[in-house]
């Protein structure tokens, strides 16, 4: 693994894959896995594999026969990463600019990255190109913010309480809730058998107010967002009342989160 990573940085990894690996990105790596038709012996790519969830995913459906790097920019997640998969590679990359040669991969595959990426078609073009010919490339990104309630009702409480900057911030991730625009990507970046399912799915917090200090305390400041103290106790004195609706009668709040995974291959 290239690069290094400040404690900070692997506190922060750390957290991310304790509490929202499980409470939201799990449950799709074996989808995006089926999507990507992985099979024994194939060479896989992460691209943004964050701390690795579906790199490890891949590594089980390879077997020893296979290969499965996991590229990230950001070193901290790499670092939890290859704590917790030790035998996988993991090297530190641009999405734009992929480390490696054209044809060096049966499968590329990015879950809940694409949408960060400052040219995304330029990303795809790089997916494709390290794929060998008839490789293919699969892309898992949220639905519309309209179609995650949950999120949206954060997004309303966070434009009240923090601002628009901190509500934007939130809001970054349903970019691509259109699944026609993330289709055109693929076609604009010359992907070739183009496929596009939209999947239900669901976060699970161990209570409402769970998820908000999740998101104030730890997505928000990955993203240069900082809250007030202040501002963070108002916004989790009003979880409770605000979430009622989606929480179950154990206390999990249950978020309605579905997503939408593409798919195409290389000519």
């Amino acid at each position: 693994m290239n690069g290094s990573a400040s404690e900070q940085a692997i506190a922060a990894a750390t957290a991310y894959e304790d509490f929202f690996v499980p409470a939201m990105f799990r449950e799709w790596a074996p989808r995006v896995a089926d999507a990507a038709r992985i099979e024994a012996g194939a060479r896989v790519l992460d691209v943004a594999c964050g701390t690795g969830v579906v790199a490890r995913e891949a590594a089980r459906r390879v077997g020893p026969e296979g290969k499965v790097v996991g590229l990230d920019a950001n070193p901290g997640m790499l670092a939890v990463a290859a704590r917790l998969a030790p035998s996988l590679a993991w090297q530190q990359g641009d999405a734009h600019e992929l480390p490696f040669e054209s044809g060096s991969f049966d499968v590329v595959v990015s879950q809940f990255g694409l949408m960060f990426f400052a040219d995304r078609v330029r990303a795809l073009r790089e997916m494709l190109r390290v794929v060998a010919p008839g490789g293919r490339i699969a892309v898992c990104v949220w639905d519309a913010l309209e179609n995650a309630p949950a999120y949206a009702l954060e997004v309303e409480l966070l434009e009240q309480y923090a601002g628009k900057a901190a509500a934007d911030a939130l809001r970054a991730p349903f970019v691509l809730g259109d699944r026609q625009e993330v289709e055109r990507l693929f076609e604009l970046a010359g992907a070739a058998s183009i496929t596009a399912k939209t999947l239900a799915g669901t976060g699970r917090f161990p209570s409402a107010r769970a998820m908000l200090e999740a998101d104030l305390r730890g997505w928000l400041p990955l993203v240069g967002i900082v809250i007030a103290e202040p501002q963070i106790e108002a916004l989790l004195a009003r979880a409770e009342e605000a979430f009622h609706p989606y929480v179950d009668a154990h206390g999990v709040l249950l978020c309605p989160a579905p997503a939408h995974i593409v798919s195409g291959t290389r000519h």
